[in-house]
């Protein structure tokens, strides 16, 4: 099937498909005035042991009138809840009431330090120290007494261009993986749960010492119903990120300076299986992180020897485009305040991406040390990060030779912008990459970049970058001959109750070249609007809303060619319990190839232009509980022939403590050239015995490499994430010679034990 490819709009012409259809957006939505309270100066410190019967809680004040976002926005919570907050010289304490009259019924989530809180009740607090109305630190919990926190920039609404969806990448709007040290305990009874949390006043960044007042909300989560009510009232639209709307808290926080060591000490064994005569490489390995509070609002973390031990594995993905797959940060050294030195388009065109440092091809290169300043200074948010890694060396797999892998490298970013209300800012970047050994080998990238807040439902963003990257002579790189070192992207989002509109145009030169930043392309135009309507249907009990939709992205080569398009017409189906489903779900595609295109093994695709049309299905059943499923397809064209490519994953959950992930992704292609199929199968499980103490398996399966990848680890945390951590990884190959080339067998194994302790020095 074909149709006429779309014509491309000038960049103009996109945004104003956002301004026409939004007359009075730049005029500020009526919302109710926010609370406000008076934080309790307790003379004793509470014992936080989540049964809230301690005098300090019979002292301060109540807070409560806690009114529903979800389902109905504005309406009484459907469960009383009520809030306490004191504060000493040490921390800010807060208590929280959250009666139920079914406590059957409460939903305990699972037991794991950042557990999804989307499956499970919940209790959330936002602080806005700096009260910028822009970012905050969240601290929750839920019935199981988990620790999870983050921290939220830009509103939640993440990097340039990434509208409304929250991500927990680098470029995201809220970051998971910022970890705190500080304490939570919940308890049950007949009546509901109750929670208790401690918040030292040196895990939290403000102004100066002194009588202040903070942005805060708070937020509870009944599951059963569906249901998020809020303290300070929040549009539907909104979710408790939108820290413009908090109330305010008046306290007096301390002025003080905070200094923490966090020493580290690993031992490991490797064996890599792919070289002749193995031998296992036992080794050992200290290291330190220090964080130093240089005032109340700039700090200082230092890092030598950094080690990643504990980090996750990514997910294994199947690439069917010509185009480069995007795996998320995960180690925590770079994601702590990572939402500071996002710049571009997530996922697609990022200036700065911290996996270039320290991972080489998916070899661990040694960081030798490091320092990261972030904080405000006059009236800027800056960062400056530098980064010095080592060189390494690995055997030729034919020759067994010594063979560098990666140069000793030095890596540099600074970062500063202004905030300048009502989501408003502007800001700049410069990023270097330089060869220790050969400083005229260098890799430079300048940005700038800015959002414009219009009303409480217009955002408009922009950015703009140039590189500079030297030849092998130490002489810089000419430009091309359109001076193709260049990118920009511009995009506008209209959010209301009812509608979700939103537009690009971003451009990228054929030169552009940030080596230590994220391209999944270059030489291209590209453009974009979504249009999204959100119906509710009150008089039915069991039904949500409706969420019809259409969008419409597509690219060109900067010569004009169509390289890519979709048009994709769809509606939502949402229901009280969180169930899904998707429909129609129709796909109209086009793919245009300058060049032949290997697809995969000896299938190869000529150069043309492809039109096709594709039917996309996705649903869930209720996430929350015990056993529930996720999945879909997509079928219909693809090039010269067809696909079918179905999904699921099956989600097993055992009270809190045990729960397990079963993933399968196909891939059926049928075309001119040829026929494939590829599969990846992974499962993950994990046991809890405390909110502290943890084991966890991820197995992973890749039917087009036929290897099999497994890692375990044990974790027994301490505070903010450090603790005692033993990992195993081990990947073997399950293929035939004849196929793969690999003979079958192990590839490489890896057996990690480490331990971390932080110290305060001083607080």
């Amino acid at each position: 099937m074909t149709h006429a490819a779309l014509r491309p709009p000038l960049a103009a012409a996109v945004l104003s498909l956002v301004l026409a259809a939004v007359p009075g957006a730049g005029l500020r939505a009526q919302t109710p005035t926010p609370p406000a309270a008076t934080a309790y100066a307790a003379p004793q410190a509470p014992v936080v042991d989540g049964r809230l019967d301690d005098a300090v809680w019979a002292d301060a004040p109540a807070l409560d009138g806690f009114v529903q976002r979800e389902p109905a926005e504005g309406r009484p919570a459907s469960e009383r809840t009520e809030v306490r907050v004191a504060y000493d010289d040490e921390a800010l304490y807060v208590a929280a009431w959250l009666w139920d009259r079914a406590p059957d019924g409460i939903v305990l989530g699972q037991t794991l330090r950042d557990a999804s809180l989307t499956d499970a009740d919940a209790f959330l607090v936002i602080l806005d120290t700096y009260r910028d109305r822009q970012n905050g630190f969240v601290f929750a919990t839920t019935p199981a007494g988990i620790e999870y926190d983050g921290q939220v920039v830009n509103e939640g609404q993440g990097g340039t261009g990434n509208n409304r969806r929250q991500q927990t990448a680098s470029a995201g709007g809220f970051n998971l993986n910022w970890d705190g040290a500080w304490q939570v305990a919940t308890s049950t009874d007949g009546e509901g749960w109750y929670a208790e949390m401690r918040i030292p006043f040196s895990t939290l960044r403000y102004g100066r010492g002194g009588d202040q007042t903070w942005g805060v909300n708070f937020e509870r989560r009944i599951r059963r119903n569906n249901e998020q009510s809020v303290w300070a009232p929040i549009p539907r639209q909104f979710d408790l990120y939108r820290v413009s709307l908090a109330g305010s808290l008046e306290l007096r926080a301390p002025a003080r300076r905070r200094i923490s060591v966090t020493p580290y000490a690993l031992a490991d064994a490797f064996k890599d299986y792919t070289v002749a005569d193995p031998e296992a490489d036992l080794g050992g390995q200290v290291g330190v992180d220090a964080k130093i509070g240089l005032n109340q609002s700039l700090t200082l973390d230092l890092t030598v020897n950094t080690d990643f031990a504990q980090a996750e594995v990514d997910d294994q993905q199947v690439n069917l485009t010509r185009f480069s797959l995007f795996f998320p940060e995960k180690r925590a050294f770079f994601l702590e305040n990572a939402g500071t030195f996002s710049v571009g388009e997530a996922q697609s065109a990022e200036l700065f991406f911290s996996r270039r440092i320290g991972l080489d091809q998916g070899v661990e290169v040694p960081i030798r040390a490091g320092a990261r300043l972030t904080g405000r200074a006059g009236g800027f948010q800056i960062g400056v990060l530098d980064i010095q890694t080592g060189s390494t060396e690995a055997p030729d797999p034919e020759t067994g030779l010594a063979t560098t892998l990666a140069r000793a490298e030095n890596f540099a970013v600074v970062r500063a912008f202004r905030e300048l209300g009502n989501r408003t800012r502007l800001g700049g970047i410069a990023v270097s990459r330089v060869d220790t050994d050969d400083p005229d080998d260098h890799n430079l990238t300048f940005g700038v970049d800015g959002r414009l807040g219009l009303g409480e439902s217009l955002t408009l963003d922009g950015w703009a970058a140039t590189t500079r990257t030297s030849e092998p002579d130490g002489g810089e790189a000419p430009e091309s001959d359109d001076g193709g070192e260049y990118g920009f992207g511009l995009t506008g989002d209209y959010t209301t109750r009812d509608w979700e509109v939103s537009a690009g145009y971003r451009e990228i030169g054929d030169a552009l070249n940030p080596e230590v930043g994220f391209l999944n392309r270059r030489d291209y135009r590209f453009a974009s609007v979504r249009v999204l309507r959100h119906v509710r249907t009150p008089a039915t009990s069991w039904f949500r809303e409706f969420r019809p939709h259409v969008t419409w992205r597509q690219f060109w080569s900067l010569d004009g060619f169509m390289e890519s398009y979709l048009l994709h017409i769809d509606n939502h189906f949402a229901f009280e319990n969180g169930a899904f489903f998707q429909l129609p779900g129709l796909n109209f595609t086009g793919e245009g190839l300058d060049e032949p295109f290997e697809i995969h093994d000896g299938v190869v695709i000529p150069a043309g232009t492809y039109h096709n049309v594709e039917w996309s299905f996705r649903a869930n059943t209720n996430t929350s509980a015990p056993l529930s499923a996720t999945g879909g397809w997509t079928l219909g064209g693809f090039y010269s022939g067809t696909q079918f490519a179905p999904n699921v994953t099956v989600d097993y959950r055992w009270s809190d403590t045990f729960a397990a992930a079963l993933r399968f992704d196909w891939f059926d292609v049928r075309l001119d050239e040829g026929d494939f199929t590829t599969a990846v199968v992974g499962l993950t499980a994990s046991y809890s015995f405390t909110p502290r103490l943890y084991v966890r398996a991820n197995l992973q399966y890749n039917d087009d490499t036929e290897n099999l990848g497994a890692n375990f680890r044990l974790g027994w945390l301490d505070t903010a994430g450090t603790g005692l951590f033993i990992v195993y990884n081990d990947t073997d190959h399950l293929g035939r010679f004849r196929r793969t080339g690999v003979p079958a067998g192990p590839l490489q194994r890896q057996f990690v034990i480490k331990y971390t302790k932080r110290f305060d020095v001083l607080r």
